[in-house]
């Protein structure tokens, strides 16, 4: 579940806004949330209520740290366009409200992925048994395909 209250230090009032880790908020007001006319199956009820949301959060212009901007500037994300916008668009639930809550979630695992430090890959190297089990697969194909060619004669 998703937290949207915090409590600023500086000023020393409650704010709404977006945890992303015990030290990082977000404010709400960086986020742009517009509600628009959900796709798919649904008649009436999907062609004149506008349900889905569409989230789009500025990652330049925003408050977080630099080196969460940094991070999710440099992620491979389909999300995340050319010019450092988040886009989200949230319309899994009929209820606004339940879609705007997605949304802000969609946003806040997004944001904490990119903090997440990956662990370095260690590489190994292929075991005795795995490359015999090639090499086998390997010879055996070749034999198969040997057996494609012309037919002849034993006799001639």
């Amino acid at each position: 579940m998703i937290s949207v209250v915090f409590y600023t230090r500086q000023q020393g009032t409650l704010m709404s806004g977006l945890q992303i880790s015990s030290a990082v908020a977000l404010p709400l007001e960086e986020v742009e949330i517009t509600a628009i006319r959900a796709q798919g199956a649904g008649g009436q009820h999907v062609n004149k209520v506008s349900s889905a949301i569409h989230l789009r959060f500025n990652i330049a212009d925003s408050s977080l740290p630099e080196f969460y901007k940094q991070r999710l500037t440099r992620q491979r994300d389909n999300r995340i366009s050319n010019d450092g916008v988040i886009v989200i668009k949230a319309q899994r639930f009929r209820s606004q409200d339940k879609n705007r809550a997605d949304a802000l979630e969609r946003l806040q695992d997004l944001i904490r992925s990119a903090a997440a430090i990956q662990k370095a890959r260690r590489p190994t190297k292929p075991t005795r048994s795995s490359k015999k089990k090639r090499v086998d697969g390997k010879t055996r194909r070749g034999k198969v395909k040997s057996l494609r060619g012309k037919v002849r004669d034993r006799d001639s």
